[in-house]
C-alpha cells in the first residue's frame, strides 16, 4: 500500500469551503483529479474514494460544495440541491473554486487535471466541463441528467458516464440528448449502462434506504464502475501504477 498524505484545505469563506487533498507522499506536479461529492456531502465514502485513487498515483482534491463540510440527512438533500440549481452562478462558482484550489496544490500539475463526481457531483463535473472546458477528462457516476444543460461548445476532452438503466433522473430521452450534445461538441465519450439499476447505485447512503423506485444501492455494479473508472484514469494518465 502506497504512503499517502492528507490535508484539509480551506479555499473560500462565508460559508467556509473546506476541501481536502489526498495524494501519494512523494507527489510533485503529477496528474490530478477534482473529486466532487454526492448529495450526502464530503463524507467518509468520498474520502475513501480519494484514497483509492491516490493509491493509483493520482493527487485528489476533494471539493466541499455544500460548505462547512455539511453532510445532509436524506430529508435535507432536496433543499441543498435545489439551492444550487436555482442559482447556477453559485453552483458553478463553487465548482470552479475547487478546481482553482486544486491547481494551486504543489502535488498537482494544472495541465494534467481531470474531474470526477458522483450523483449531484457527477452533474457538477459535467457542467463544469460544459461551461469551462479546461480539464482533460471527466468521470460522472450516476449523474442526474435532469440537472444539466445540453448546449455544448466544441471540447477536446474525454468523458466517461456510468448510469443505471432504470434511473428516473437519467431517462432514455435525457441519455439521447447527452449523446447528441457530446457528439456534436466533438467529445470522446463513453456511456456504461447497467441493467436493473437505479439512481445512486454506488452510494453507501442508499445501501440501507427503504425500497423505492428512484434510488437503490447495487453492489456488483458499484464494483464494476470502480473497475472501469480506474482503468479510464490509467488510459488518460499512462504513468499511473
Amino acid at each position: 500500500m502506497a504512503q499517502l498524505i492528507e490535508r484539509d484545505i480551506s479555499y473560500s469563506a462565508s460559508p467556509e469551503l473546506r476541501g481536502m487533498l489526498v495524494a501519494p507522499v512523494d507527489a510533485v506536479a503529477g496528474p490530478g483529479v477534482v473529486l466532487i461529492h454526492d448529495a450526502f456531502g464530503l463524507g467518509e465514502q468520498m474520502v475513501q474514494t480519494a484514497r483509492n485513487l491516490a493509491e493509483l498515483g493520482l493527487s485528489v482534491f476533494l471539493a466541499d460544495v455544500w460548505g462547512e463540510r455539511a453532510t445532509p440527512a436524506q430529508d435535507e438533500i432536496g433543499q441543498y440541491i435545489g439551492a444550487m440549481k436555482q442559482v447556477p452562478g453559485l453552483w458553478q462558482g463553487r465548482i470552479a473554486a475547487a478546481h482553482d484550489a486544486a491547481r494551486q496544490q504543489p502535488e498537482i500539475d494544472p495541465a494534467r487535471l481531470a474531474n470526477m463526481g458522483f450523483c449531484f457531483g457527477g452533474s457538477s463535473a459535467l457542467e463544469y466541463l460544459r461551461v469551462a472546458g479546461d480539464v482533460l477528462a471527466t468521470v460522472a457516476v450516476h449523474p442526474g441528467l435532469d440537472l444539466i444543460e445540453y448546449d455544448w461548445s466544441p471540447r477536446e476532452a474525454r468523458v466517461l458516464v456510468t448510469l443505471g438503466a432504470i434511473d428516473p433522473m437519467a431517462t432514455p430521452e435525457q441519455r439521447a440528448e447527452l449523446d447528441r450534445a457530446l457528439s456534436t461538441a466533438g467529445v470522446d465519450w463513453e456511456l456504461d449502462l447497467y441493467s436493473h439499476t437505479k439512481h445512486g447505485y454506488t452510494s453507501e447512503g442508499a445501501r440501507f434506504a427503504p425500497e423505492n423506485p428512484v434510488v437503490g444501492f447495487h453492489e456488483r455494479n458499484a464494483k464494476r464502475t470502480k473497475d472501469r473508472y480506474e482503468a479510464f484514469f490509467r488510459e488518460i494518465f499512462p504513468e499511473l501504477s
